[in-house]
Order: C-alpha cells, then sequence, then structure tokens
C-alpha cells in the first residue's frame, strides 16, 4: 500500500514542473521566485504558490515531502539475530513568506518528521509536527539588518554549523542576529540557543540555557572566484561527555576558510583552533581539513575527481589537565556519508571520490579510510557522542566504501540511492565490533 501511494504522489506531481524555471534552496527562505511569471500564469500552482497583496508586498507558500526507506545490517559492527534492518522515515515541511517591500520579512516553516518500524528511534528520527523555523527580518539600511526568532543555520561548507539536512529532523536554533553586506564584504554576529528535539507535537525545548552559541562570521570575496571566511564561536555546554569524562564545558573556536577556484581546480580548506574550559581542565584542540577537485573532460563528458582529507585532535593524555579532543559544535548530521558512523573528532581520514551527471543522472564513488588520531581518546559519533570507547592501542578504525545514485526527474522531483560499506579495522575489532556494516537508503524527495 506505501508503494502504491508512493508511485501515485510522482505521477501526481511529476507533470507540475513542465514551464516552471525555478530554483529550491535547502533553506527555504532563500528560495528565487520570479514574481512575474507567477503573476501571469493562469496555471493554480502558480496562483497558490505566488500571491500579490499590493504593489510592495506577497506572500508565497511552498514545501516539501521526503520519503525515505533504511536499511542497516550490523549496525553496531555486530550480528544479531534480532537487529533492526528495515525502516522507513517520512517528513513533511510547510512553508509561508511574507515581504514588505524590501524591507520586512517573516517567514514561518513547520516540519513533521515521522519514522515506522524501527524499535528505537533516536533523537533525531522523530519530531511528530514542530516549527523549524519562524523568523523576522528587517533591512535597517543598504547593508545592514537584523532578525530575531527561530532558525536553521548553515555557515560555509557545514563543517561546523549545518542544518543537518542527512537525518530526519533538522537542526534549529532559537537566535538573535544583526547583519552586514555590501559587494566585497559580509558579517553576521549572533546569540543563539540550539533546540533539543522531542518526539511528540510541540514539544521541544524553547529557551533553555543550559546550552548557547555565540559567535561572529565573516566573508571577504577577493573576485568572483575566491574568498575567505574568518570566524569566532563560543559555546557554553553543561553535562558534556568526552572519552575521560563529564563535565560543563566553554569553548572557544576560531576559524578560518579558504575557498574557490583556479582554472579547473576546486578547493574548500579549512583551519579551526579551540580553548577553553572542561570542568577544571583546559581546551587544547584543532582540526584542519582540505578538499581539492578537478574537472576533467574525457570523450566529451566532464567527471569531478577530488580529494578531501581531515586531521581531527583527540586526547593526548587521561590524566593531563588538558583535553585535546576536537567539537565540531553542530556539524552536519552526514558528515561520512548518510550512514553517519563516526563523526568529526579525534580522527584522520583520506576520503578520494569520483562523481559525474549524464543528463538528470548524477552518480558518486568515494572511498574512506579512518584513523584515530590519538590512541588515548575514543571514536565518536555523528552525534559527537562518545560511541566507541578507548579499550586498546589500535589506531586503524576501517574503510569505507559508498555510492550515491540520484535521477532528477524535474524540478520538483528527486529520486536517490545511497550505500555504505564499512569494513572494520583493527581497533574495531579489537573491540568486538568486527562485522562488516552494511547500509543501504532509498529517498524520494518533492520540493513545491
Amino acid at each position: 500500500m506505501k508503494t502504491k501511494v508512493t508511485l501515485a504522489l510522482l505521477l501526481l506531481m511529476s507533470g507540475m514542473s513542465l514551464s516552471q524555471n525555478r530554483d529550491f534552496n535547502l533553506l527555504r527562505q532563500n528560495d528565487k521566485i520570479d514574481a512575474s511569471n507567477n503573476i501571469q500564469s493562469k496555471k493554480t500552482y502558480h496562483q497558490f504558490k505566488y500571491i500579490p497583496l499590493s504593489n510592495h508586498t506577497s506572500l508565497s507558500f511552498g514545501g516539501s515531502w521526503r520519503f525515505q526507506y533504511e536499511s542497516f545490517i550490523n549496525e553496531q559492527f555486530q550480528k544479531s539475530p534480532n537487529q533492526d534492518i528495515l525502516w522507513y522515515l517520512n517528513r513533511v515541511m510547510l512553508h509561508a513568506h511574507l515581504r514588505v517591500k524590501d524591507k520586512f520579512q517573516v517567514f514561518a516553516e513547520i516540519n513533521s518528521s515521522l519514522i515506522g518500524d524501527k524499535d528505537n528511534p533516536s533523537p533525531v528520527d522523530k519530531d511528530a509536527l514542530s516549527i523549524n523555523q519562524i523568523f523576522f527580518n528587517y533591512k535597517i539600511s543598504h547593508k545592514w539588518s537584523f532578525g530575531i526568532g527561530r532558525q536553521n543555520l548553515i555557515f560555509g561548507s557545514g563543517r561546523l554549523v549545518d542544518a543537518r539536512e542527512g537525518p530526519n529532523v533538522r537542526r534549529a536554533f532559537d537566535l538573535a542576529q544583526i547583519n552586514f553586506r555590501d559587494n566585497k564584504f559580509s558579517a553576521k554576529g549572533f546569540f543563539a540557543i540550539p533546540v533539543e528535539p522531542r518526539p511528540k507535537a510541540f514539544d521541544n525545548d524553547f529557551l533553555e540555557f543550559d546550552e548557547t552559541f555565540t559567535g561572529l562570521y565573516t566573508t571577504t570575496r577577493f573576485n568572483r572566484l575566491n574568498n575567505l571566511d574568518l570566524y569566532a564561536f563560543y559555546q557554553k555546554d553543561d553535562n558534556v561527555t568526552y572519552n575521560n569524562g563529564n563535565e560543563n564545558e566553554r569553548r572557544t573556536s576560531v576559524g578560518a576558510r579558504y575557498f574557490g577556484a583556479y582554472k579547473s581546480w576546486t578547493y574548500n580548506n579549512e583551519l579551526v583552533y579551540q580553548f577553553g574550559d572542561f570542568g577544571n581542565q583546559n581546551i587544547h584542540a584543532w582540526t584542519m581539513s582540505f578538499q581539492f577537485e578537478k574537472k576533467t573532460k574525457l570523450s566529451n563528458h566532464i567527471f569531478n575527481s577530488g580529494l578531501k582529507t581531515e586531521i581531527i585532535s583527540g586526547d593526548k593524555e587521561f590524566n593531563d589537565n588538558t583535553l585535546n579532543t576536537f567539537d565540531a559544535l553542530y556539524p552536519r548530521g552526514a558528515y561520512f556519508g548518510r550512514v553517519a558512523r563516526f563523526g568529526p573528532s579525534n580522527l584522520i581520514d583520506i576520503h578520494p571520490y569520483i562523481n559525474t551527471n549524464f543528463n538528470k543522472l548524477f552518480i558518486e564513488f568515494d572511498y574512506d579510510v579512518f584513523w584515530r588520531y590519538s590512541v588515548n581518546d575514543g571514536v565518536y559519533n555523528a552525534a559527537l557522542l562518545l560511541e566507541y570507547p578507548n579499550t586498546n592501542n589500535e589506531r586503524f578504525i576501517g574503510q569505507q566504501l559508498g555510492t550515491i545514485i540520484s535521477y532528477k526527474i524535474n524540478k520538483h522531483i528527486n529520486l536517490e540511492f545511497e550505500s555504505n560499506i564499512i569494513f572494520p579495522g583493527a581497533f574495531l575489532k579489537q573491540s568486538n565490533q568486527g562485522d562488516t556494516l552494511y547500509h543501504f537508503v532509498f529517498t524520494t524527495e518533492i520540493l513545491f
């Protein structure tokens, strides 16, 4: 029955975009809407999508539906006769966007994220009904604006702050912000409180000050292709657990990201240093992340081949009064693929990949190898919780093979299949987690 409903919805939606020329953004408040096309069109969809209320005021609507089948075999690198191997995730998001001239805007978005056939869902699997975003922005002048409300955030390439699109429930913040922007420079200063998702309707946290996040993020555009981000973040978080204990944490992160393109090459490189206090311990942690990609033409077809690599510090000594474990703050939930077994703490990885497009078909193959940076620290999961404690002196964690195949039916509908296989290394094997992990997820997403 579920399959029939899915196919029916796909057939219904597939005719919507025959005359469309609209781009959908991951953060839907940034959608590009062609007002003139919507006003002139006689189609019901266009007339509902964009409603002019006056010469300078408009109201637009939209949303998305994402349905996923996900399967894990040996999810914790251990064979079990009673393991969950197949479940489904269903997410619906609906929004409204009010714009008054170029001065004032209000954006509101509700979310319903559900999961079925999984015995022990995680906090990012289910949120029956919630306000994902509701905020207003006011433009003080041509260069300055401020905003307040609940909002998804993405900074840079999402290494430290991201909306967490991979899991079923996105990450939101209650925040106040002030923004500056001109042709060469932009800056955002903010004070934010992370929203902790809960499974029932409208039961998420509201202004809980046990965890706060403050920062300044700037971007300098040297030219059309080359850019530099400089930023500083301060995180206050209570009852945090690392390999060496549970304490209150006060952590400052300062970083730089240089990204752009040169001829057929693109690059995205980032350095971050962290300091602060974890209980009575001092924090000294860091990371270096590099990505290079080259566009190559073979037989009149374009291929992109690239290399990502990270060195992410872990704790050097258990009793030295210093914590060296890097905290990636609020990163992508699928940092190393949708399988999300390892998070960006105490890690070294080398990640080559190749991808290409065949008209509407996208294909990518990747290979990732993981080691512990410090053998005196454990391995953390995508939520930055200690998943695999330090039980031996082995450094090699494992190897991961991944494949992504997606087909874009039109601008509204995308189908995607992702698979990952992780072969455990010596560290996991000596922790009695030596069975090969298999992961598959099939996604149908409709945007409107």
